[in-house]
């Protein structure tokens, strides 16, 4: 069982507009904007630290029919988070998912954001990326 806990840094709000100030970053702003996780980085729902605090401290990883959940409770109610759950609330619309992008798709869009030093192997650097992309790269998940 995972030793699950609250961080600080969960439930931040991307911004995803292109003032003068993100000059080098508007490639990375169309890519986010652009992705089937936009809805999930800019919601700005109102989510109380307290109910945050209260979920962390009773949360559980069980496995229900074969599916993974996080039960916990907040206020007395269980309340069930599942996988399922999360792609619903997020508007995700990949639920089959990408297991394998075709080689040429994945060149290309390397060298849409003109990542340096592109051969046809499948290793990258991210010296090779823009420091922008490095950024991005660095603060996902």
């Amino acid at each position: 069982m995972s030793n699950l806990k609250f961080a600080e840094t969960h439930n931040l709000v991307a911004f995803l507009e292109k003032p003068e100030e993100s000059d080098g970053f508007e490639g990375i702003i169309d890519f986010l904007n652009a992705s089937s996780i936009r809805y999930a980085l800019t919601m700005n729902l109102t989510i109380y630290t307290s109910c945050i605090k209260q979920f962390w401290a009773t949360a559980k990883e069980k496995t229900v029919n074969g599916e993974i959940q996080i039960q916990a409770l907040v206020d007395r109610k269980k309340v069930i988070i599942t996988e399922t759950s999360v792609r619903r609330a997020l508007q995700l619309k990949d639920a089959k998912g990408t297991e394998c992008l075709p080689n040429a798709t994945i060149f290309a869009e390397l060298e849409r954001i003109e990542y340096i030093n592109l051969t046809q192997k499948l290793t990258f650097y991210k010296a090779f990326f823009s420091p922008q992309w490095k950024f991005l790269i660095h603060t996902m998940p």
